[in-house]
């Protein structure tokens, strides 16, 4: 997961999607993610720029139900974004990534992160402890080094 800009170029000029609408899509919904995850992952601009203008309706829908439950009153975000990564790491979906990172910077430690791979392992067995423990060599390596007060 990168922080690329998506090329809707060609699907843009072939369903004759309004680039207006398009930019305001993302520009409506992607602050969630900016301030989440500190961009707006490739596959969530298609779905706004693509979808957005095809049923923009369905992306309004969308993002109240994510907001709604990601948003909880119950659990704080960090432990939302731990849960997610958890959920996605048993799953085997590269999403896990993206919410790894989140967690990170919600304030998750590498030691929270390593006990939910751990929690994974037993149900997924070495698969997931593999992927987990390449998913936090991942993370850290986009994190900005952090310098700590001495």
């Amino acid at each position: 997961m990168s922080a690329t800009r998506v090329n809707l170029d060609a699907i843009s000029q072939s369903a004759k999607l309004d680039s207006a609408t398009q930019a305001s899509t993302l520009e409506t919904y992607g602050g969630a993610y900016r301030d989440l995850l500190g961009y707006v992952p490739p596959r969530i601009q298609s779905r706004f720029g693509i979808t957005g203008v095809l049923d923009p309706e369905l992306v309004q829908m969308q993002e109240a139900m994510r907001s709604h439950a990601m948003d909880t009153p119950h659990l704080d975000p960090k432990m939302v974004q731990i849960i997610l990564f958890g959920m996605l790491l048993m799953d085997g979906n590269d999403a896990a990534e993206t919410h790894c990172l989140a967690a990170r910077r919600c304030g998750a430690s590498w030691e929270e992160l390593q006990a939910t791979i751990s929690l994974c392992f037993l149900f997924r067995g070495l698969p997931a402890a593999n992927r987990g423990a390449d998913l936090l060599a991942r993370v850290a390596a986009r994190e900005e080094p952090v310098v700590y007060p001495t």
